[in-house]
């Protein structure tokens, strides 16, 4: 009986699967040892990395053919250009920005869904006679080519327009004359009140980058009179016909010159209109110019939009007229 019992505990343990000793080594433990790791199979000969998706984006269809023919004419433009890329982020899979640079950026190139953007950093400051600027035209810096699927760009004027803008960064960057030191004005008496600031008599107003009247911030119509008044050459003529027009379509409108441009609107709804001096044009922006019939041909923005007016354009007063007075009834901008 006890010998049964103790064959049957026997047979009972033989019966149980032991637990191995081994223990799992480390991946590179591992591999020392002989045994590999699992991993992918290497890439194949000739293989390229994928690039990110701004990358893909930069490199691969019609934009990407259209960025490396306007790489090329920039390049033979100026040989001295310097390129890098600049401001990887994740909103461009950190490929980052093409950045064109001579003694500071010339300009840079960005793909979107429609277009490829060519934006110069001082295009306001550079001469475009071949009017290749398309976009970014509202600021008193920047301007942008936008080209799109199928359009060809002036080759010839595009390289007179990257080597003007170089000119213009070596012009600006270069070292000025320092003017000799004024004396120290004598501190004011204990009491005395300070003397109001005047302004002399026959001082011209400045013009800022293409011509524009630099005015202080005010409200009212004295100081876009005064803007009016130092707007150079014929666009002078213009301001005048533009602020006759208005006042005579809205009586009561209200007026001031801020962002060193006259100001139109109406109290209580924001305003509807400004004009601003560029070097060839004077610009008249409407800020609901997508509510008007018709739609004023300038602008991609989301509201406004605006009609630029050349030396010798034909200033159809009755189509303004009727787009101030629509623009006046409309709620208006208020920044």
């Amino acid at each position: 009986m006890t010998e049964s019992m103790s064959k049957a505990k026997g047979t009972s343990r033989a019966s149980k699967p032991r637990k191995s000793t081994k223990t799992r080594l480390p991946s590179s433990q591992a591999q020392a040892e002989g045994s590999s790791p699992k991993s992918k199979s290497p890439p194949k000969a000739g293989a390229k990395a994928k690039p990110g998706a701004e990358a893909k984006r930069d490199l691969r269809g019609w934009r990407g053919e259209l960025l490396v023919r306007m790489r090329a004419l920039i390049l033979e433009a100026d040989p001295e250009m310097t390129e890098e890329r600049k401001w990887r982020k994740p909103s461009n899979a950190m490929a980052g920005i093409p950045v064109w640079s001579h003694n500071g950026i010339v300009c840079t190139g960005e793909t979107y869904t429609k277009v490829v953007k060519l934006t110069f950093a001082r295009g306001a400051s550079i001469p475009d006679p071949s009017r290749l600027f398309n976009s970014s035209l509202e600021g008193n810096t920047r301007r942008a080519i936008d080209i799109r699927e199928g359009e060809v760009l002036d080759a010839k004027a595009f390289k007179a327009l990257i080597q003007a803008a170089v000119a213009e960064n070596l012009r600006s960057r270069a070292p000025k004359s320092k003017s000799p030191a004024k004396p120290v004005a004598s501190p004011p008496k204990a009491g005395a009140k300070p003397k109001p600031i005047k302004p002399r008599k026959g001082e011209k107003v400045v013009l800022l980058s293409g011509g524009n009247p630099q005015i202080a911030k005010a409200d009212g119509d004295a100081p876009v009179q005064a803007y009016i008044a130092a707007m150079p050459g014929w666009k002078r003529d213009v301001g005048k016909r533009l602020d006759a027009l208005i006042v005579g379509i809205v009586p009561n409108v209200r007026k001031a010159v801020k962002w060193n441009s006259p100001f139109y609107g109406i109290e209580g709804q924001g305003w509807f209109l400004s004009f601003h001096v560029f070097t060839r044009y004077v610009k008249v922006t409407f800020f609901r110019g997508t509510s008007l019939r018709p739609v004023p041909p300038g602008g991609t923005s989301k509201d406004a939009r605006w009609i630029d007016i050349h030396e010798g354009d034909q200033l159809s007063e009755a189509q303004m007229a009727k787009w101030v007075k629509q623009a006046a009834a409309l709620p208006g901008w208020a920044p």
